[in-house]
């Protein structure tokens, strides 16, 4: 069985307004590429302002995008950003290029 695409993503939460709890983690993709899972759920897309996935189960609303190498995920506003501890090093070293970061496990965007 072939695998499925997987991604290091931004995934923010937008259940409580515009700047809401932020992640960095890997996500995989359907076969299609339209729907992702992260953590056991699945998104499905959206087309928002504010989000640009939901949550199937929950109907939650997600902003989830791709990482930028210099920071600044943040749709609106700062706030802290947790990062996954399976994708740590990579996202420091490989995508923020910052390798002297490496154990650092949240940041403040």
């Amino acid at each position: 069985m072939p695998s499925h695409k997987s991604r290091i993503m931004y995934i923010e939460n937008k259940s409580a307004g515009m700047n809401g709890p932020a992640r960095i983690g890997r996500v995989t993709f359907s076969k299609s590429g339209r729907s992702l899972t992260y953590a056991g759920k699945t998104f499905a897309p959206l087309q928002g302002f504010k989000s640009n996935y939901y949550e199937v189960e929950t109907r939650t609303e997600y902003w989830i995008s791709g990482p930028k190498k210099r920071g600044g995920d943040r749709l609106y506003g700062t706030g802290q950003i947790e990062i996954d501890e399976d994708v740590r090093e990579e996202y420091w070293r490989t995508i923020r290029e910052e390798p002297n970061r490496v154990a650092e496990s949240s940041y403040r965007d």
